[in-house]
C-alpha cells in the first residue's frame, strides 16, 4: 500500500466518522457499528488490508483511545452525582460480570465438552463491557446523567474485574478460599491505589494550571500528564484506566489555585468556563481521531473463516449475556429509584464488548496454547453481535423515549392545573 493510497483511505476514514456521528439522530446507528462494518469489509471482505498487520497496532490504538475516553468522561461528571449514584453503579458492576461470566462459563464447557476452568477462563474473556464504545455512544444517545455515571462506573470496574479474573485463573489450577482471598485483595488495593494516586495528582496539577493555562500548548501538556499518570499506576500495581478517570473527575470537581474561592478548576481564566470548554474539546477531537481508526482495525482483524465450527455457541454466549444482564438489572433497580423505564432500557442494551474482550481473548491463547484457540473467533464474533444488539437497541430505546415525552408534558400541564 503506497502512501498516495493510504492518506486518500485515512481522510475517507475521517470523512465517514464524521457522517456516521452526525447522522445518528436519523439513522438512529451508533457511529462506532458503522466503523467496525466499514473495516470488515475493507479487510475481510475485500481484503484491502490483512489482520496480521495491524493486531499490534490495534491494542496500542484502543488503549490510547481508552485513555482519552475516561478521561473526557471524568471531566464531564460532577463529584456530587458520581457518589450519590457509586453504590448503584458498583452493584450493578459487580453482578453483572459474575453472572456472566459463570453463565457463558458454563455454556462455553457444556458446549465444547472442555474442564469448568477453561470454560470459566471463556466466561471471564467475554464478561465486560467495553468503555470505548459505552461512552462515545451514550453522547450520542443524549442519556441522562445517572444512566451515564451507572454505565461509566459498570464499565470502568469491568475492565478491572475482567483484567483480575484471566490473570488469576491462567496463574492457577485450583479454586480455593486463598484465590479468592488474593483476587479480593488485588481488586481492593487497585482501586485503593488508583484513586489515591489520581486524587493527588489531579489536586496538584489543579494548583499549577491557573499558571500553565496561560501559555501555549497547555492543553497538550495536560494530555502528557494523562498518559504519565496511565504509565505510573500501573508500574504501582494499580489500574491505569481508574486512576486516569479519577484524574479528569478530580481536575473538574477541585478548586484551583490562582483566582478561585468558591469555582471550580476550569473557572478561572479566559472568560469564566472557557477553559473548561477548550480542554474538553481538545480531548474530544483527539479521542474521535483516535477511535474512528481503532474501531475500523477492529473489523480489519475479524477472522470470519472460524466462526462457523462455534455458531451454536456463540448464539447460546451471546443469550447469556443479555440474560445476565437483564437480571442484574432486576437485583440493582432499587438503587436506581429516580431512573425511568427508558433509562433502564438503556442500560439494557448497552451490552457491547470491544478491546478489552479481544486483548483479554490474546492473552489466553498466548498462555494456554491451542487448546484455547476457539478463544479469538468466538471474542470476535462476540464483539460483532453484541454491537448489533446496540443497534436493535438505540432504534428500541429512541421510539420508547418519543411515546414517554407526551405522557411527560401531560403529566407536568396536569401538575400546574
Amino acid at each position: 500500500m503506497n502512501l498516495t493510497y493510504l492518506f486518500g483511505l485515512l481522510g475517507g476514514l475521517l470523512v465517514l466518522a464524521f457522517a456516521a456521528n452526525r447522522l445518528f439522530r436519523w439513522t438512529l446507528i451508533p457511529d462506532v457499528v458503522v466503523l467496525m462494518a466499514t473495516g470488515v469489509v475493507i479487510g475481510p471482505v475485500l481484503g484491502w488490508a490483512r489482520a496480521d498487520q495491524f493486531r499490534d497496532v490495534t491494542h496500542a490504538f484502543g488503549t490510547m483511545a481508552l485513555i482519552l475516553i475516561l478521561f473526557e468522561g471524568g471531566l464531564d461528571l460532577k463529584i456530587r452525582e458520581t457518589i450519590s449514584h457509586f453504590p448503584g453503579g458498583l452493584l450493578f458492576g459487580v453482578l453483572v460480570y459474575a453472572l456472566t461470566t459463570f453463565s457463558a462459563g458454563w455454556i462455553a464447557s457444556a458446549s465444547l465438552h472442555i474442564s469448568r476452568q477453561d470454560g470459566l477462563l471463556a466466561g471471564a474473556v467475554v464478561g465486560c463491557t467495553s468503555s470505548t464504545i459505552v461512552l462515545p455512544v451514550l453522547q450520542q444517545w443524549k442519556a441522562e446523567k445517572a444512566v451515564k455515571i451507572i454505565l461509566l462506573l459498570e464499565s470502568t470496574l469491568g475492565d478491572i474485574l475482567g483484567v483480575l479474573t484471566v490473570g488469576f485463573l491462567l496463574g492457577t489450577h485450583r479454586v480455593g478460599g486463598s484465590v479468592v482471598g488474593d483476587f479480593l485483595t488485588g481488586f481492593f488495593s487497585q482501586v485503593v491505589i488508583s484513586l489515591g494516586v489520581s486524587f493527588l495528582i489531579g489536586l496538584a496539577w489543579s494548583r499549577l494550571l491557573p499558571y500553565l493555562s496561560e501559555q501555549q500548548f497547555w492543553q497538550v501538556l495536560t494530555f502528557s500528564m494523562v498518559l504519565l499518570l496511565y504509565a505510573g499506576t500501573e508500574s504501582l500495581g494499580g489500574s491505569g484506566l481508574l486512576a486516569v478517570l479519577g484524574f479528569g473527575l478530580t481536575l473538574s470537581n477541585v478548586s484551583g489555585g490562582r483566582r478561585s474561592v468558591v469555582p471550580t478548576l476550569f473557572q478561572f481564566s479566559q472568560g469564566g468556563a472557557g477553559a473548561h470548554e477548550q480542554i474538553l474539546n481538545f480531548h474530544a477531537e483527539l479521542s474521535f481521531l483516535v477511535r474512528t481508526f481503532f474501531f475500523v482495525l477492529i473489523g480489519v482483524v475479524v477472522e470470519l473463516s472460524g466462526l462457523r465450527p462455534i455458531w451454536p455457541l456463540l448464539m447460546g454466549v451471546t443469550a447469556v449475556i443479555f440474560l445476565a444482564r437483564w437480571v442484574s438489572i432486576q437485583f440493582s433497580r432499587w438503587t436506581w429509584r429516580d431512573l425511568k423505564n427508558s433509562d433502564r432500557e438503556k442500560i439494557l442494551w448497552m451490552l457491547p464488548r470491544g478491546l478489552i474482550t479481544i486483548v483479554l481473548a490474546i492473552e489466553v491463547i498466548e498462555v494456554r496454547g491451542l487448546s484455547m484457540a476457539f478463544l479469538a473467533p468466538m471474542s470476535l464474533a462476540v464483539v460483532l453481535l453484541t454491537n448489533l444488539i446496540l443497534v436493535f437497541g438505540s432504534i428500541r430505546t429512541s421510539k420508547m423515549a418519543l411515546t414517554e415525552l407526551p405522557e411527560a408534558v401531560n403529566s407536568a400541564g396536569g401538575s400546574r392545573e
